[in-house]
């Protein structure tokens, strides 16, 4: 409106970052088979009330993107009993092998649960999962340069990948598809619109495959 003048506003770049808090106590109150659950006491400063939080001890995950010549996506679908539903995901799995390096445990899944290997890996993006009551970390990659992986060589899938169903897509009707509400798996939408955005500089601001990752909790 005339006359009214705004406060200019200063640039400032915003991130995440670790904030160590005091920690009193931690428990494990209970072991499951996947993960654990754990319950910290800690105090937020010096002086404050003591906070107890319960939450899932994740080892955290890696999931991929596969996408083609043609600028296609590859989706799998796959029973997800938590939800009851049917869900169209991409290839992902735990970060639950020792010492195993992020980019060869997201290459392990793609040939398992999609009998690919790719030849050109970025990171597309990292995020937490439930960061409220989970410390699953995850990193979604976008993969390239796609081959079979042989007949011959192909992992088994048991238990619910058994049922796994493969379909590529074009990237422009995934991106339709999340913003309709009609795909709900976490990895499979923050990775479909992220690689939507990089696109438009073809790619070429993604992060090489090894960039450091540190909120992952074993590099923190």
């Amino acid at each position: 409106m005339p006359g009214i003048s705004e406060t200019p506003r200063t640039s400032r770049q915003v991130s995440d970052m670790p904030s160590p808090r005091r920690l009193l106590s931690t428990n494990k109150v209970y072991e499951g088979r996947i993960w654990d659950v754990v319950s910290d006491s800690f105090q937020l400063s010096e002086g404050t009330d003591t906070l107890v939080r319960d939450y899932i001890d994740h080892p955290g995950a890696v999931a991929v993107l596969p996408m083609n010549v043609d600028g296609e996506i590859l989706l799998l679908k796959q029973y997800r009993h938590p939800v009851g539903m049917d869900l169209w995901e991409i290839p992902a799995g735990l970060l639950d092998v020792e010492g195993e390096d992020f980019v060869v445990g997201a290459a392990r899944e793609l040939a398992e649960e999609a009998d690919l290997v790719a030849a050109t890996w970025n990171v597309l993006v990292d995020f937490f999962n439930s960061p409220g009551s989970s410390s699953e970390a995850v990193r979604i990659y976008l993969a390239r340069g796609l081959r079979d992986v042989p007949e011959a060589e192909r992992h088994v899938r048991t238990d619910e990948e058994a049922e796994i169903e493969l379909h590529w897509v074009p990237l422009e009707e995934a991106v339709k598809a999340v913003l309709e509400g009609r795909l709900h798996n976490p990895s499979a939408v923050l990775g479909i619109l992220a690689a939507a955005a990089a696109k438009a500089d073809g790619f070429t601001s993604l992060r090489p495959a090894n960039a450091p990752w540190p909120a992952h909790p074993s590099q923190r």
